[in-house]
């Protein structure tokens, strides 16, 4: 039986959220995303996403155990990138799923108590999957970045209002985002931005936390 008041619940949570760090072990500065875990939730942020994409499925269910645990007893939205059934075996808040993935309507269909998140990186992909059925959709990437490999196209923080402006699920913004640049995407509307090495590579990450947040309010 579907628990719709579950899902409901954690679209409440998420439209709290400004600041939506992403992991990346391997540009954490040596550090490990425990660390990062538990400099996001000391800095105040409502969620975080695991991301890794190297690991081998128990070393990756094993460390979505431990972030599921810390979240929980934290009051934050866990996400888990790409992979619907870690989702499930954790009990994570949600899944983000890239153009590659599992297909909205499908991955619904298999954690309907889900929050689904998309990277979107066009206007015709963003409506594509708010019609399918997306909780939030990513839209980027705003800068140059190299937190993903093969990406040699940036939409520029003018795409925050001509994507964002033809979707109605909320949406987050991503790619190159730091505090030297996240007033150029607050400005044009951000309120919900994600971020990897902004936080990961910052000297103290709780601080780089809150400013960022600090900056996402105004």
């Amino acid at each position: 039986m579907v628990d719709n008041a579950t899902r409901s619940k954690r679209k409440e949570a998420f439209s709290k959220v400004d600041l939506y760090p992403v992991t990346c072990q391997r540009l954490s500065a040596g550090r490990s995303n425990l660390s990062v875990l538990q400099a996001v939730l000391k800095g105040g942020s409502r969620i975080i996403q695991l991301r890794e994409t190297d690991l081998p499925d128990r070393a990756l269910y094993k460390m979505a155990l431990d972030f599921r645990r810390i979240t929980s007893e934290a009051g934050v939205l866990l996400v888990i990138n790409d992979r619907v059934d870690i989702a499930l075996a954790v009990d994570a808040d949600g899944v983000h799923l890239g153009q590659d993935d599992l297909p909205v309507d499908i991955a619904r269909k298999l954690a309907p108590e889900l929050l689904i998140g998309v990277s979107t990186h066009s206007t015709d992909e963003a409506l594509r999957a708010q019609k399918q059925g997306a909780d939030y959709l990513n839209i980027g990437p705003i800068f140059p970045t190299n937190t993903k490999d093969g990406l040699h196209r940036f939409l520029g923080p003018d795409a925050i209002t001509e994507i964002g402006g033809k979707v109605s699920v909320p949406f987050t913004i991503m790619g190159g985002i730091n505090g030297s640049n996240i007033d150029q995407v607050v400005s044009r509307g951000a309120k919900k931005v994600a971020v990897v090495t902004a936080i990961t590579q910052a000297i103290d990450m709780e601080e780089a936390v809150r400013l960022l947040r600090q900056k996402i309010a105004g």
